[in-house]
């Protein structure tokens, strides 16, 4: 791949990494942060119905689901960042051929190439 693409997806995937970092952070501190007596407006800590405790929790069970996610996008980026340093980025890791600029151009962080990618979503679709 040649230098010009490498250095612009190098800066593509920083870019990316800054805003998931950004939503991690905002996350945490909008939600997960937050202590029962600011999450429910009570003077003296405790929600006045039951329910309120558990639309509590679901909000916290999604922010953490988000921030796993978020956070499992990042090690795909930081490990496309350390292949772009050791140049095998844009290489399959299945099959070794290249990864159409389309593909990378789409998911900057790929690892496989459509046809690996494909084959990898059928076998784990057949698992289930």
């Amino acid at each position: 791949m040649q230098q010009r693409m490498l250095d612009r997806a190098k800066k593509k995937l920083i870019k990316e990494r800054e805003k998931l970092l950004a939503d991690v952070n905002h996350i945490r501190s909008e939600e997960l942060d937050k202590s029962q007596k600011n999450a429910t407006g009570e003077l003296s800590g405790y929600a006045n119905h039951m329910a309120d405790g558990g639309t509590d929790t679901i909000e916290k069970q999604i922010s953490l689901g988000l921030i796993s996610n978020e956070e499992a996008m990042l090690i795909r980026i930081d490990k496309a960042l350390r292949k772009i340093e050791d140049k095998t980025y844009g290489v399959c890791e299945l099959c070794k051929e290249k990864i159409s600029q389309e593909r990378l151009d789409a998911v900057s962080y790929a690892t496989y190439c459509i046809k690996c990618r494909s084959q990898e979503e059928n076998k784990n679709n057949n698992k289930v």
